[in-house]
């Protein structure tokens, strides 16, 4: 056992770190309550945390090489620490976006590259196959626990308990700190490229800001942006932006090779057909996973009503069969290869997006809703038993924090663009269904439909039905009218919501052109190949 106890603090972490997004998405509508505040804005929050982290993860892979890694990763749970605390005791929504999205985002980048490059350094054959298993399953514990230990706590006691929980997890997790092994120190240690770590954090963090924005300025016509540009909406220009930012930072990485001093990341990293395949995939998987999971608590809770322990059980389904799928898979990635397995992956979610879509009505039903939730979490865990083995299995000992960092990257930036671009799609379908529905219906006067025309130029939230209709008699509205209104509304909100879903769905089978390089190969033969191989032997997950 003695030697498990590192594995033990690691996989604690893992944990923790996935936990927190899960209760998050769970606790929207209490957060929204708590804040006085609208869904738009929680949604930055939740991708503001998510981007945090993509857009330094690298970074902190490279201070694991620079500073050490298990110092590192010591340190960075003492600033998740800090950050857990302020979140608890947040009183505005600033100081929630402090703590939980900024300090807490910046020790998650610090904590999990270091995580995954500690237990490839602690481990080694088989015992560095069943470390690599517990770790995936503690992540998909902590997506199973999360939203009903999250749901409970929301409705009968209060979201902040979970954060203070954390303060007190992470100090145990310090206490226990020598069951972590030293990091050999390498004959070079690199120095930190801190025009490149700006340069990457800006260029992701214009590209998600363009999209998370894209539901309030418009996509091209302008609709409530702070300016324009040329007359059209800024967010195309600022997503262009952050594109142009991450080609100089291309370029600046490449002169500093050349010039042999240390990037930030190896781009010749990239080029390893395997590593990018498995990278690319990684970004879908948790645009989907994270764009599904800020629409679907919004459909259970804003228009079913359901408080966040209803909600927390009725995702249940989704968490439990990730958590098992991803376990049991492995066997199935060891007979078929990753590359058909992440295939039958896709296949399965096409299906219970399309089961989803059929679900979603003014009233719910539950059997047929848990079904697709489940098929849903089929579908996930089958892409996590694969996707970690495969990125890391291209890497080298000395490799394990830049891979590990570029890993992590990938993950967040999907969970980013998933709640951006798929809470921007919700908000921009319903305000057009919204439009649409008010103007074809024929209990509401040419006057309503101005009225209703110059609110929705202020900007539209995805709020319960009783506000619309309180709103409407606010503004003076005959009777018929304001149930016209509400009726068009609760319309809009299913319309958003499924294409929403649907885009989900867009984006899935849009997935299946990135898995063309994902290793062929199965595991377990004994053979070993070049980090560029197509057939790379993988690590069991």
């Amino acid at each position: 056992m003695r030697q498990w106890r590192a594995l033990a603090v690691l996989g604690t972490a893992q944990f923790l770190m996935v936990l927190d997004t899960s209760v998050m998405n769970v606790s929207i509508s209490q957060l929204v309550e708590d804040f006085d505040t609208e869904v738009t804005a929680i949604q930055a929050v939740i991708t503001l945390y998510a981007l945090v982290m993509a857009a330094f993860m690298s970074t902190g892979g490279r201070l694991g090489d620079i500073l050490g890694r298990r110092r590192l990763f010591l340190v960075g749970l003492v600033v998740y620490g800090v950050g857990s605390a302020l979140t608890a005791v947040a009183p505005t929504l600033w100081m929630l976006a402090l703590g939980w999205s900024v300090v807490e985002g910046l020790g998650a980048a610090l904590v999990l590259p270091a995580m995954a490059a500690l237990v490839a350094e602690s481990y080694t054959g088989r015992d560095r196959a069943v470390a690599y298993g517990v770790i995936g399953g503690l992540a998909g514990a902590g997506i199973a626990v999360g939203p009903l230990l999250g749901g409970w706590v929301t409705t009968y006691l209060t979201w902040r308990l979970v954060f203070a929980g954390e303060v007190v997890v992470v100090i145990a997790m310090l206490c226990f700190r020598g069951a972590i092994p030293e990091s050999p120190r390498t004959e070079h240690r690199p120095r930190l490229d801190g025009v490149g770590a700006f340069l990457s954090a800006a260029g992701l963090g214009l590209g998600v800001l363009g999209v998370l924005q894209s539901g309030t300025w418009g996509w091209v016509q302008p609709q409530n942006p702070p300016l324009t540009v040329f007359g059209f909406a800024p967010t195309l220009f600022v997503v262009a932006a952050g594109v142009a930012v991450l080609a100089v930072f291309a370029k600046w990485e490449r002169r500093r090779e050349a010039r042999g001093t240390d990037p930030l990341i190896h781009l010749a990293l990239l080029h390893r057909l395997p590593l990018r395949s498995g990278l690319l995939t990684l970004v879908s998987q948790n645009l989907i996973l994270l764009g599904l999971f800020f629409a679907i608590p919004l459909y259970l809770q804003v228009v079913q009503g359901f408080d966040a322990f209803q909600t927390g059980l009725r995702l249940l389904p989704v968490s439990v069969t990730m958590l098992l799928a991803s376990v049991l898979a492995s066997r199935l990635g060891r007979v078929m290869g990753p590359r058909r397995v992440v295939r039958l992956a896709l296949l399965t979610l096409l299906g219970a997006i399309t089961w989803l879509l059929a679900t979603i009505q003014p009233v719910i039903d539950d059997a047929s809703f848990a079904g697709a939730m489940a098929l849903l979490g089929v579908g996930m865990g089958l892409l996590a038993s694969q996707l970690g083995n495969v990125v890391q299995s291209t890497a080298g000992e000395e490799e394990r924090s830049e891979v590990g960092g570029l890993q992590f990257t990938a993950q967040n930036l999907g969970s980013a663009l998933g709640t951006a671009l798929i809470g921007s799609i919700l908000v921009g379908a319903l305000a057009h269904a919204f439009t649409t529905q008010v103007a074809k219906h024929p209990d509401v006067s040419q006057e309503a439909r101005t009225q209703t025309s110059i609110a929705l130029e202020a900007g539209i939230s995805f709020v319960p039905t009783d506000q619309v209709r309180s709103a409407a008699e606010q503004a003076g509205l005959p009777p018929a009218e304001v149930d016209a209104v509400t009726e068009s509304y609760a319309s809009a909100q299913l319309n958003g919501l499924k294409a929403a879903i649907l885009a989900a769905g867009g984006i899935t089978l849009a997935s299946f052109l990135v898995t063309t390089h994902l290793p062929t190969g199965r595991t377990g033969r004994g053979k070993e190949a070049g980090p560029d191989s197509r057939d790379v032997p993988l690590e069991p997950a």
